[in-house]
């Protein structure tokens, strides 16, 4: 474990568009800085995501001073999406939680991903981390928040589990979708220099500045299955997942984090297990 480092780092902007790899990130109370701080709406307010809509792996969004975004996809011309300026909040349901966020001012970015969806799609900003969405009591403490991520701050993956899991695909049916590629399960941080599944072990972790408690581990969905790349989706890793790592009734791979503090992450980084 003396040789564990932190090999890459991971944000998404844009709730279920492709990831953004960085060097450097500043983590806050309720995850990377400029991770999920926005996402996109049906025209009932719930999320949109890749678990309905895999063609939102094309899209990207490449992050601009003050938080605004730069949206691309293939085929489609480039938009600049400047942050929304304080105002009226609209009603947005992301899975369990209801809460307030600001639409995309105009109608170019919901126009613009409408069309890239061939839906009635609305983009919108969550203007107030800090206050907006706790994070589920069950797993945090009080005044733990999140941003529009799926529950909790980060997501931490190993690369020897990402190995082993590989290595389970390749003995399987489905050999042929393997070697599956890290970005099918969208981490925020990717460790390097440990054993296989040494994260199911872990309830505290400090990477270079940062301590985090692990809230409980990442239960995964189909998209996972999904190719990050093309948007076709398969079987694997969800039927090795199902048939190795089921645990508590969930497909198992990958921590759920929640930050003690604030700091900046850097690739490279050790990591060391406090506990």
């Amino acid at each position: 474990m003396e040789y564990a480092r932190l090999q890459s780092i991971h944000v998404h902007p844009v709730k279920a568009f492709r990831s953004l790899s960085l060097q450097e990130v500043m983590v806050e109370p309720w995850g990377p800085a400029g991770d999920r701080r926005w996402m996109l709406i049906d025209d009932g307010g719930k999320v949109v995501t890749q678990r309905k809509q895999p063609r939102l792996a094309l899209a990207a969004a490449e992050l601009l001073p003050g938080g605004g975004l730069r949206l691309s996809a293939p085929g489609t011309a480039p938009l600049t999406v400047p942050v929304p300026r304080a105002g009226g909040t609209v009603p947005v349901q992301i899975f369990r939680d209801k809460i307030e966020a600001l639409p995309a001012e105009g109608e170019a970015a919901h126009a613009w991903c409408s069309a890239l969806l061939g839906a009635d799609v609305r983009l919108v900003h969550l203007d107030d981390p800090a206050t907006r969405r706790p994070v589920n009591p069950r797993y945090a403490q009080p005044g733990e928040t999140v941003s529009f991520a799926d529950g909790f701050p980060l997501l931490l993956t190993t690369t020897a589990s990402l190995d082993a899991l590989n290595s389970l695909i390749a003995r399987g049916e489905h050999a042929d979708e393997g070697p599956l590629p890290m970005n099918r399960f969208r981490p925020n941080l990717v460790v390097s220099g440990t054993e296989p599944w040494a994260e199911d072990r872990w309830s505290r972790v400090a990477v270079g500045e940062v301590v985090l408690r692990v809230a409980k581990p990442c239960g995964r969905c189909v998209v996972t299955t999904t190719d990050q790349g093309t948007a076709d989706r398969g079987t694997e890793p969800l039927y090795s997942l199902g048939r190795h790592r089921r645990i508590d009734g969930k497909l198992v791979f990958g921590q759920n984090l929640i930050p003690l503090g604030r700091g900046t992450v850097r690739v490279g980084d050790p990591v060391r297990i406090i506990e």
